[in-house]
């Protein structure tokens, strides 16, 4: 497979990129070169080529002028001459797209053999490929990076451009054959959001870290920042973010100078892009950086703050490994981060992270567990969450755990593979009618699927072989994250998707990946959300979860016990309002629906299929299993499942598998079936 990432933005060259230097040369840049770079390395990718603009400008460097620059064996740059060859800021590109469009379709005229996707890096390279596909019928997967939509929520006054930034946006959601985002805010709420949307087409794609990069020594950070401190020692409290206003850096500093711990215990350092000095650069680098100053001079910081005006790759590294060994703290106060990719950087070098509630850090903390959230406009509340982390040893240390040790599974080469199996759909979508079942298995997916390779790769075997059984996941999970999870382990592609602790169902109708309605509407009635928002807001030790966790037909918390969600139904029926409460995996709580849930959803999926509930498989682990498989006839309880639903292991339906993971539930589908088998031959010897 060819494939093309595109990009018309930024100083994009092979490392090292002196990130910073322009307001558009910030974090795609390291997604596109690890991205590709991963592709490269499959052997099923014959070309990972990187396309952008040509320009002329000596002082951002003479790579920028290259017709080709190879980056890698496989990875090649090539850059396309729109007939401008001057550096353009992204509010500048919009006028010389059409003439880059014209030479890239060019450009690919020539060659003897077309790219097999391109992969679009924000809405005007989406506009480009899109024309390139009408041309050319190359297709094209987007990736927004950054949305629009909140930056004008944000707004007190209406903007024209962003809402024509907006509009192109749309236009790039609806055009392409897949969309990738980063974090589960971008992709259940932010992406959904536009009204060209399309579940279906959404997918969500972790992006990697280069650990090869790790430095053997922090000599470079000691010498880039030694000039500024007085006291090398002390904990580093650390930023690395492009010098606009949205990074919130002013409010740092600020939250740094006002808080009399911090001021005294720890080192600021600030790495806001490069600078040749504070007139340089575009009109809002040069307001960050004079706010910034300014907030040194109100604080009077110096000799504890250290904000160099040029850094290389090498020093940002051992920066990241200086921090950590002086037991300081990574800070992304942004109003909004999209995803967060130097929290992951920070979490490999061991570095616990103190980031914004809003936008994908909630994800990347959630999943590591390495650090604090904090409102980004609480200047007050930043200072006292790096405080915590920076007084309380026992805290640090388990978040420095964490990082470690989360992190390693956060890398290009599962991107890659995700990337790939996304693209190769793209390009050649399964147009197979596959025949109606005769059996189908519901099973959920974490721990009763997922947990162990050779398991799944069984399972998959069995259903290669087995057509006359369709499989169904039934998951706690969201759409977006069960696809994901099934993407990462390989599994095979189930026949409909039972998401959200049983509150959606999606089928596949006309090719799209769509919502089932008709259950929907089953499930809708005697539904009342804002109530049991009300009902719950005090209820002590009940926290809610994510806002995308909060869905149309689900509320979900965390609770700290069994006991406290028995307290939360007792509360709901004492208000009057119909609901049902599911506790699982120890901390979870789900308020569905009366008539939702696992259960429901699977009898709905078989009606669906016209197939009988004795022909109907039902595998599970955790106490959002427990009515599936306590109305399957033939259930099946994994051998690591958890504690609150070992009293079902006693009921005649239900097989208790020694094995765990996918080969329990494969154990107990071969032990089911035939037992069933067994029952049909003894009922056909009963005389009338």
């Amino acid at each position: 497979m060819h494939i093309v990432s595109l990009a018309l933005g930024g100083c994009l060259k092979a490392e090292p990129v002196r990130y910073g230097i322009t307001e558009d040369t910030g974090g795609h840049i390291t997604y596109i070169l690890g991205e590709m770079d991963a592709l490269a390395r499959r052997d099923d990718v014959t070309l990972a080529e990187i396309v952008t603009r040509r320009f002329d400008d000596p002082r951002l460097g003479a790579a920028h002028a290259l017709e080709e620059e190879w980056v890698a064996p496989k990875v090649l740059i090539r850059r396309i001459d729109s007939g401008d060859r001057r550096y353009l800021a992204k509010e500048a590109l919009s006028a010389d797209r059409e003439g880059f469009t014209r030479a890239f379709i060019a450009d690919l005229r020539r060659r003897e053999r077309l790219p097999d996707v391109i992969h679009a890096h924000f809405a005007d390279a989406a506009d480009v490929a899109r024309k390139v596909e009408v041309e050319l019928g190359i297709p094209f997967i987007y990736t927004a990076h950054s949305l629009g939509m909140d930056k004008r929520d944000a707004l007190s006054s209406p903007s024209p451009a962003l809402d024509a930034r907006i509009a192109e946006e749309d236009r790039a959601i609806a055009c392409a054959r897949a969309v990738i985002g980063s974090s589960r805010d971008e992709c259940e709420r932010q992406l959904v959001a536009y009204p060209s949307a399309a579940i279906g087409r959404i997918h969500r794609l972790i992006p990697g870290i280069d650990r090869r990069r790790a430095p053997s020594n922090t000599t470079p950070a000691n010498e880039l920042i030694a000039p500024f401190l007085r006291e090398m020692d002390k904990p580093i409290v650390l930023a690395i973010a492009r010098p606009v206003h949205k990074k919130n850096l002013v409010r740092l500093v600020d939250a740094f100078g006002a808080n009399p711990v911090l001021r005294e215990k720890c080192n600021l350092v600030v790495l806001a892009g490069l600078r040749e000095g504070l007139e340089s650069g575009a009109k809002e680098q040069q307001q960050v950086l004079r706010g910034l100053i300014d907030a040194i001079d109100r604080h009077d910081l110096y000799g504890s703050v250290a904000y160099p005006k040029s850094h290389s790759r090498e020093q940002v590294e051992a920066l990241y490994a200086l921090a950590a060994e002086t037991r300081g703290v990574f800070v992304n106060p942004a109003l909004m981060e999209p995803y967060g990719l130097t929290l992951v950087e920070a979490a490999a070098h061991g570095l616990p992270v103190v980031a914004t509630k809003v936008g994908g850090p909630q994800d990347i903390i959630g999943e590591l567990e390495h650090g604090l959230l904090v409102d980004p406009r609480d200047g007050a509340g930043i200072g006292m969450a790096i405080e915590r982390l920076v007084t309380d040893r026992a805290l640090w240390e388990q978040c420095a755990r964490n990082a470690r040790g989360n992190s390693l599974g956060v890398d290009w080469d599962a991107y890659a593979a995700g990337f790939v199996a996304i693209a190769q759909n793209a390009v050649a979508p399964s147009a197979i009618e596959l025949p109606r079942p005769d059996y189908l298995l519901v099973s959920d997916l974490d721990n009763t699927l997922t947990g162990c390779d050779r398991g799944v790769q069984r399972i998959a075997q069995f259903f290669r072989r087995k057509a006359e059984f369709g499989f169904v996941i039934a998951t706690g999970r969201s759409i977006v994250e069960g696809r994901r999870l099934v993407r990462d382990w390989n599994l095979p592609e189930p026949r409909a998707w039972i998401t959200s602790v049983g509150t959606e169902i999606y089928v596949e109708r006309a090719g799209e990946l769509v919502l089932d309605q008709t259950y929907a509407d089953q499930i809708l009635r005697d539904w009342h959300p804002e109530a049991i928002d009300r009902a719950l807001a005090d209820v002590p030790g009940l926290v809610p979860q994510a806002n995308y966790e909060q869905r149309t037909y689900k509320r979900s918390y965390y609770a700290e016990s069994p006991e406290l969600a028995r307290s939360v139904d007792q509360r709901l029926q004492a208000a009057g309002i119909p609901a049902r409460v599911v506790f699982s995996h120890g901390r979870l709580l789900d308020v569905l629906p009366r008539n939702a849930g696992k259960a429901a959803a699977m009898r709905h999926v078989a009606q669906s299929f016209a197939i009988p509930l004795e022909r109907v498989f039902a595998a599970g682990d955790s106490g959002n299993d427990a009515d599936m498989l306590s109305a399957c006839r033939n259930a099946i309880l994994v051998g690591n499942h958890a504690a609150e639903v070992a009293s079902l292991a006693q009921r005649p339906n239900v097989y208790l598998a020694r094995r765990s993971h996918a080969s329990g539930t494969l154990e107990g589908v071969l032990a089911q079936h035939r037992a069933q088998r067994n029952r049909h031959r003894q009922d056909r010897r009963i005389p009338a």
